[in-house]
């Protein structure tokens, strides 16, 4: 299919049934349910899953094949949401130009860092990229400030050119479509207690991502992928043989930046506004936080550890301690407060004390991540499986009268 084995094959289906049914797969609980809260179904939410499943599948290209970890990505992303909001600003609301402009200028922006960066590997490459990346969010805060907007950031004006569709009118500042549909429209399907969304801009960017993941695909099976395994495997070693790896870490590299490119630019083409925010390392490190959770070097662990950390940031801090006394109303008052007094540091504000013990737990037990988890789930339940067939076959053997 499409040029896969059926591997592949099957789990780009994969991937492809859990985008376009996720208003159902993320809304489980009812509406008026109390644990309606672990919902995530909304618009919003299920947006910055696969806009960050983007970003993280690009980065994956870069730190899964060749092994160069990178704390600068987020650079690239923050460019490549400027260039979008420009666009918008400049030629019409289409997000078409916004996202095409957006990978660009992110590509030639990895040109420059990636030809520099990669003359050092190791740990020299992650504090160029990271250097490179505190540059861009100091011009980009305090000193391009007429082109970014500051500490403000990037946002859309009234009067604003927009040569291709005009101002704006009524006084009314135009939102993001895609030819006539606009990013924010949705449709609410209610059956019984149960409450799915299904918004335009959520699978603008599932679609998008769909075929972000299917060329990572092509990517890592292609003989320029297996180039890309060589070199994170020995690159001293690929060197001796006479190949000169720069063009392949470089290649590499840029794809990589392209795509957090065009998570930036799907992330203005739902919320028209560009901050410096985007370019810090905190957003770099989040990346790399959710490639190493999901699995580097595996096809769908980026996406699975993009979901992860979106979930937690989103629904698990939105936990407060009204939440935890309905949960233990059940106890005695003194008990009660007890538990509540226990949990409140792992919740709300203190999530990511959650989230870097189960960051931890994963790195220890599972050294391949999620996807290791769920390798090790399925070996289970097949030798499982293969155990309860060889015993009916023994035991059907037994019954059998004896020749």
């Amino acid at each position: 299919m499409l040029g896969l084995n059926k591997k592949d094959g099957t789990l780009l289906l994969i991937v492809i049934g859990l985008t376009l049914f996720a208003p159902f797969l993320l809304n489980p609980f009812p509406v008026e349910s109390e644990l309606a809260q672990f919902n995530a179904g909304y618009p919003d939410l299920m947006q910055r899953f696969v806009i960050f499943g983007i970003f993280a599948i690009g980065f994956n290209i870069l730190f899964g094949l060749t092994g160069y970890l990178s704390f600068g990505h987020a650079a690239f992303l923050g460019a490549g949401s400027y260039a979008g909001v420009w666009m918008m600003k400049l030629l019409s609301m289409n997000v078409i130009p916004a996202i095409v402009a957006a990978v660009i200028v992110a590509g030639l922006f990895s040109v420059l860092i990636g030809y520099i960066s990669l003359r050092r590997s190791g740990i020299y490459f992650s504090i160029l990229t990271l250097a490179f990346a505190q540059m861009s969010f100091a011009l980009a805060y305090s000193v391009l400030t007429p082109i970014t907007g500051g500490e403000t950031g990037l946002q859309l004006s009234l009067d604003d050119p927009r040569i291709l569709t005009g101002g704006a009118e009524g006084g009314n500042l135009p939102v993001p479509s895609l030819f006539g549909l606009e990013m924010r429209d949705s449709f609410d399907l209610v059956l019984g207690s149960w409450l799915f969304t299904f918004n335009v801009g959520y699978y603008v960017c599932a679609i998008i991502m769909i075929a972000a993941f299917y060329l990572a695909i092509r990517i890592f099976r292609s003989p320029f992928g297996m180039m890309l395994r060589a070199v994170k495997s020995n690159q001293q070693r690929m060197s001796y043989t006479g190949l000169n790896s720069r063009p392949y870490t470089l290649a590499a590299f840029v794809i990589s930046g392209m795509y957090a490119g065009l998570a930036g630019g799907l992330m203005v083409s739902m919320d028209p506004l560009a901050g410096a925010e985007r370019m810090q390392w905190t957003a770099s490190g989040e990346v790399v936080l959710m490639t190493i959770l999901g699995g580097a070097g595996t096809l769908i662990g980026p996406v699975l550890g993009a979901g992860f950390i979106k979930y937690f940031e989103n629904i698990f801090s939105k936990i407060n301690d009204q939440i935890l006394h309905g949960w233990f109303a059940f106890l005695p008052d003194g008990l009660e407060n007890a538990m509540v007094a226990l949990v409140h540091p792992f919740i709300g504000k203190g999530w990511h004390l959650t989230l870097g013990i189960l960051f931890m737990l994963v790195v220890i037990f599972l050294p391949g991540g999620l996807v290791e988890g769920g390798q090790r789930v399925g070996r289970f339940a097949f030798r499982r499986r293969n155990k309860k067939a060889e015993g009916a076959e023994a035991e059907g053997a037994a019954k059998q009268p004896a020749e």
